[in-house]
């Protein structure tokens, strides 16, 4: 018996057959209201060498809480424009870049309110499963008491929050380290 992964067992790189109508990197259309901004970023390996078929799925909430999903049944205003979601195949040098709006705070558990934030699934070749991981924002008072940063070492933390860029409005670096030194925080989930 073969203890190997076989083909149909890892992911990737084969996102792009078939799925390039999925990709979405400006998730607010005009006319959404809301903080504009756009992340940019890499994905590494445990080497530093960049992951050139990755693909970055994000999910967050509009300016005001309240994700677009059905399941989401606070009393916040829904905006048709912004769809909440984006796919973001990663470059030869393993670059991605995506626009939006910074998202208001959401409730997590006991009610709580949470920190705004991204949530983020990592797919890639080699990878058996997805990974789950989150983008803050610098300089938020909430992030002291966000239930998910708090279950993170203090020391790694810095791993989930985005940098700004230079002195522009708006636009923040962060990056995806699969492993190895300074790798980025991933959730199960």
């Amino acid at each position: 018996m073969s203890l190997r992964a076989t083909s149909s067992q890892t992911v990737g790189p084969f996102f792009a057959i078939g799925l390039d109508w999925l990709n979405r990197t400006d998730l607010a259309d005009p006319g959404v209201q809301g903080e504009r901004i756009s992340i940019e970023g890499r994905v590494l390996d445990g080497d530093g060498k960049p992951v050139p078929d990755a693909v970055i799925e994000v999910w967050q909430a509009n300016s005001q809480g309240k994700y677009a999903h059905h399941e989401d049944a606070q009393k916040k205003p829904i905006e048709p424009a912004f769809r909440g979601f984006g796919r973001i195949p990663t470059d030869d040098e393993g670059r991605f870049r995506f626009s939006t709006i910074k998202p208001g705070p959401v409730p997590g558990p006991d009610d709580r309110m949470q920190a705004p934030h991204i949530a983020v699934t990592v797919l890639a070749r080699g990878l058996l499963r997805r990974l789950a991981t989150r983008i803050y924002f610098p300089g938020e008072a909430a992030n002291g008491t966000d239930f998910a940063l708090q279950l993170v070492d203090p020391a790694r933390r810095d791993t989930l929050i985005a940098r700004r860029i230079g002195d522009e409005a708006g636009r923040f670096e962060w990056n995806v380290i699969l492993q190895g030194p300074g790798e980025t925080v991933f959730f199960d989930c």
